[in-house]
């Protein structure tokens, strides 16, 4: 029998592959080659990918058997699995296995593991395989530092809420447009959007920076406005603020486009009133699976969660 380090729990979190998800699809692997190969596709980068993240799972699980009691958990399973508050957590995967992980998580470290160096750069992901151990080790016995990361909340006067680790979305689950009220301090007005993204400092490198850069492109390409794309728009992870942006607000006798941008603190929220009569959602970091109905009668308010994840770095 081997014997462990420690009875600590290390929550091992995977994800499927590509390759995974076609076998799910179609049922067999000769199946999903004949769909892959005859669009055109190279069908042998999905067996690499899988088969080297496969052997990266067995790796870091003998790794972590040595050091602890080893969990194994499926990114789908998350939002109904429950932490333990001594947990310590590894993914193995890409950066946003990190972000889908981090926002169920209460103060439990978190080891962002790269499978695959050469396929993912894992800006969120600074260990290797090789690394897993020592790591793990220096965790275990506090001799590790972490780097906190902020999380947006957004609250329902339903009494349910959700987190987010880069952004969240608040609109119509299809293209639709969204209707609702948006308020914040003094300033309130009816919209039309494609909906509302708000973004963490964590998440200023993606969907809030496209957001960015295209306005100030379309503006500048439209003689709206002059100067160059802003460079650096990223703010620290750390930050005590957030940001929201509106997606194509509509002008029109019954909707405004003046409150579109802010800075969302804790003494200054950002309310929404939801007017869809259905379809209306709030998801975070792109999982759309997991959301919340925001339709007619429901008031979100927005602002920084009241826990921080934590980052092993």
């Amino acid at each position: 029998m081997m014997k462990r380090l420690t009875e600590t729990k290390l929550i091992l979190v995977v994800r499927a592959t590509r390759l995974a998800d076609l076998r799910a699809r179609f049922a067999t692997k000769s199946q999903a080659k004949f769909y892959v190969t005859r669009l055109g596709g190279d069908f042998a980068d999905y067996e690499r990918e899988d088969e080297a993240y496969q052997k990266a799972i067995t790796r870091a699980q003998q790794t972590l058997s040595t050091l602890g009691r080893v969990q194994l958990v499926q990114r789908v399973f998350l939002p109904n699995f429950v932490f333990g508050p001594e947990d310590i957590v590894v993914t193995l995967g890409q950066d946003g296995l990190v972000a889908n992980t981090l926002k169920y998580l209460n103060g439990q470290p978190l080891i962002g593991v790269n499978p695959d160096p050469k396929r993912w750069d894992g800006k969120l992901l600074p260990f290797r395989i090789e690394d897993l151990e020592k790591v793990t080790r220096e965790v275990l016995r506090s001799g590790r530092s972490y780097r906190d990361v902020t999380m947006a909340e957004a609250k329902l006067n339903t009494g349910l809420s959700l987190c987010a680790v880069n952004d969240l979305f608040i609109g119509m689950k299809s293209h639709g447009s969204a209707r609702y009220r948006i308020a914040m301090g003094k300033a309130a007005e009816d919209h039309s959007s494609s909906g509302i993204i708000v973004s963490t400092g964590l998440g200023s490198t993606g969907w809030f920076k496209s957001l960015m850069t295209g306005a100030a492109a379309v503006a500048a390409a439209s003689g709206q406005a002059r100067g160059a794309t802003p460079q650096d728009i990223t703010f620290p992870w750390e930050s005590d603020h957030l940001f929201f942006t509106v997606r194509e607000p509509f002008p029109s006798n019954t909707t405004g486009t003046a409150l579109v941008f802010g800075k969302v603190t804790p003494r200054e929220p950002l309310t929404i009133e939801s007017r869809m009569g259905e379809g209306g959602v709030i998801f975070s970091d792109g999982i759309e699976q997991d959301f919340l109905e925001f339709n007619s009668g429901s008031l979100a308010t927005v602002s920084l969660a009241g826990r921080k994840g934590r980052l092993v770095v």
